[in-house]
């Protein structure tokens, strides 16, 4: 299965540079705000947003008829929309008519700090696993909701000095409003959901990855991460896993983990605990075990 890489911030304004609103440039880096329908080819109706891969955060007001599809559930929308995405669980969005208007901002974790904010992004419920944030808005959620888009996108291209803890109180304030709303039911759709599950599986198998800083450690480890993740069963996920690529799910992530600490042994000088802290050994001698059991050698003996 083709390996997939992801979207910083950084590729995503080199590749839509041209559908940058006016006033806004890549300096802002850490945040910004979209008007949708000028990422959108009016001749072939094609998005130039990369949506498959996120590795930032984004909060969307989405005008004309989509639909979200995470795992074995699709939320079919009608129209006028809000909706929450975080790169740690993996979603496809995917618009059904060439009426795609609204707005949408993104931003990454430093941007919401809790240093910042007092509450860390992952502590608020509407980022939670197994939260299917979507929500329809009534007429006048819609005029409130876009009254704050707008704003963000005034203030943006403003000179204001302290411009961006506006921003990031105006950002709360749609996830604080977010969060008092019902979400819109999603269906459990049998038909190519175990398609579904193991292309998001590897999605979020490939998030984890390069891991560049010593410091930085993996997150997802077992089976179970990535089903809570993703939230289905993790029987039902092996399952899937076996049938689509027939290895289950633990012979995956090891083939992957395996890959990563080749890559790291030949072409990093970070030490073998280093390595194996990264990929979330907590024993030196367990990581070591596990190399030589996958690859028939030691990993010191490996790097040689």
């Amino acid at each position: 299965m083709a390996m997939i890489s992801n979207t910083s911030l950084n590729d995503f304004y080199q590749r839509n540079a041209a559908a940058l609103p006016e006033g806004i440039t890549k300096e802002i880096g850490h945040f910004n705000v979209f008007e949708t329908e000028k990422l959108f080819d009016k001749k072939t109706g094609a998005r130039m947003m990369p949506y498959s891969r996120r590795a930032y955060y984004k909060i969307g007001w989405l005008r004309g008829k989509s639909k979200a599809e995470y795992a074995d559930k699709v939320i079919e929308i009608q129209e006028n929309a809000l909706l929450f995405a975080t790169p740690k669980i993996p979603y496809h969005w995917l618009p059904e008519d060439g009426n795609q208007t609204g707005m949408f901002c993104i931003f990454t974790p430093d941007f919401l700090s809790k240093g910042k904010t007092g509450v860390a992004l992952d502590e608020l419920p509407i980022f939670q696993p197994g939260q299917l944030p979507v929500f329809q808005l009534s007429a006048e959620e819609i005029k409130e909701i876009e009254y704050i888009f707008r704003k963000m996108h005034k203030e943006l291209g403003a000179d204001y000095k302290y411009k961006y803890d506006l921003l990031r109180n105006l950002v709360m304030e749609l996830i604080h409003y977010g969060q008092k709303l019902q979400p819109i039911s999603a269906i459990s759709n049998a038909q190519n959901a175990s398609e579904r599950i193991s292309s998001l599986f590897i999605e979020l198998l490939e998030r984890q990855f390069p891991l560049e800083p010593s410091h930085q450690r993996l997150n997802l480890r077992t089976p179970k991460d990535y089903a809570d993740r993703l939230a289905v069963h993790v029987n039902h996920l092996n399952k899937v896993l076996k049938e689509a690529t027939g290895s289950t799910t633990t012979e995956t992530i090891s083939k992957r983990l395996i890959q990563e600490a080749k890559i790291l042994l030949k072409q990093t000088h970070w030490s073998v605990a280093e390595i194996a802290y990264t990929l979330g050994f907590d024993d030196l001698a367990h990581f070591s075990n596990y190399f030589k059991k996958q690859t028939a050698l030691a990993p010191l003996a490996f790097r040689a």
